[in-house]
């Protein structure tokens, strides 16, 4: 694997990240490459993992999921095989969006995005039904005021 990434590398990523419908001839000519260069680079970057694919960036809160919850999650074991089948029983749940296993006082931290009140509770009940949890608490967000940001690749290294 060959993570050797210079400055080109860092602005390629960057205006993907901000718009992965670029066609090619027209990154080309942002970064200032050949559309061959481009392309090869592409091919690399991709193959050392550093481009992982290009997706379209759905509206939640326009489909009527309009509420997002960021759940913390305690528990008393903390074995492997416990933490296995509660990644496959959050994995289940659809509504939960992200989920990370953190340090501190929690163990757990889960991104749900949800259709109201309602939709929270049902997926509140399926999340404490399926395994055995010390404490869950919600942290409701009232506004997304950064979101799938991308820090500044060309200022690092």
């Amino acid at each position: 694997m060959n993570l050797s990434v210079d400055r080109i590398d860092r602005k390629i990523m960057s205006e993907l990240h901000n718009d992965a419908s670029l066609a090619q001839r027209e990154l080309a000519d942002r970064i200032g490459l050949s559309q061959n260069a481009l392309w090869r680079r592409l091919k690399r970057l991709e193959a050392d993992g550093l481009i992982l694919g290009s997706k379209a960036q759905v509206n939640l809160a326009a489909m009527g999921y309009d509420l997002t919850v960021f759940v913390m999650v305690q528990t008393r074991n903390h074995s492997m095989e416990w933490a296995k089948v509660f990644r496959d029983h959050v994995a289940g749940i659809p509504e939960v969006v992200e989920m990370h296993r953190i340090g501190g006082e929690w163990d757990y931290m889960l991104k749900i995005v949800t259709k109201g009140m309602a939709g929270y509770d049902k997926v509140y009940q399926r999340l404490t039904t399926g395994a055995e949890l010390e404490r869950v608490t919600g942290y409701f967000s009232m506004e997304t005021m950064l979101e799938n940001r991308l820090p500044n690749l060309l200022d690092i290294g």
